[in-house]
């Protein structure tokens, strides 16, 4: 098995990297879809959060009303270490539930996008950081996704800096030209793993 992380800043591309290596076989770990799953309501992730945060953290339909939880930690770090404490650990737990189902020939990519924040580089194999310029992302951001430009310069500030990441960095794809050059890319990449893998 290989274990690869899989990161890269906001608007820089990397889920359509996740998505191709889906395409080509490769078991995605995905940490953003898991840690909603792991508070999902029924859950005892979503029982430790209202605990922790209180009733008012529910929408109406008894499921994590998220952006109601973001105000809340958004900017305080110690609700945020609160909330994390609460979430890591059980995303952890999952991500490594599925990654031991995937088989030992298996190529297993961790979508994880604050593996540089988090210092989480040690835990793979391979850590592959989708790179573009600030510029692009900004223009992504506002462009593709409806963000302000004030809103895009405040979700990037809000990450490592590119530098940072490229520092963990054991390959890195270049995303800042138009998507038909990322195909190639991750498509050699895919082969690299394939052969790392035995």
């Amino acid at each position: 098995m290989v274990k690869v992380g899989l990161t890269g800043g906001i608007g820089a591309g990397k889920s359509e990297v996740s998505r191709l290596f889906a395409s080509y076989g490769a078991v995605i770990v995905d940490a953003d879809r898991i840690a909603r799953e792991v508070v999902a309501p029924g859950t005892e992730g979503l029982r430790a959060v209202v605990e922790e945060f209180g009733e008012d953290v529910l929408g109406p339909d008894g499921g994590l009303d998220r952006p109601k939880l973001g105000k809340l930690v958004f900017g305080d770090t110690g609700r945020l270490a609160a909330l994390n404490a609460i979430v890591h650990p059980l995303v952890a737990a999952r991500s490594a539930e599925v990654e031991a189902a995937a088989g030992p020939d298996a190529v297993v990519v961790h979508d994880v996008p604050l593996l540089t924040e988090n210092g989480l580089a040690p835990l793979y194999d391979r850590v592959i950081v989708v790179d573009a310029s600030p510029e692009t992302q900004l223009d992504r951001l506002v462009r593709l996704r409806g963000m302000t430009e004030a809103e895009a310069r405040a979700r990037m500030a809000a990450q490592a800096t590119r530098e940072e990441r490229l520092a963990v960095a054991d390959v890195v794809i270049d995303n800042d030209g138009p998507l038909e050059g990322l195909e190639p890319q991750v498509r050699k990449i895919w082969h690299e793993l394939r052969g790392a893998g035995g």
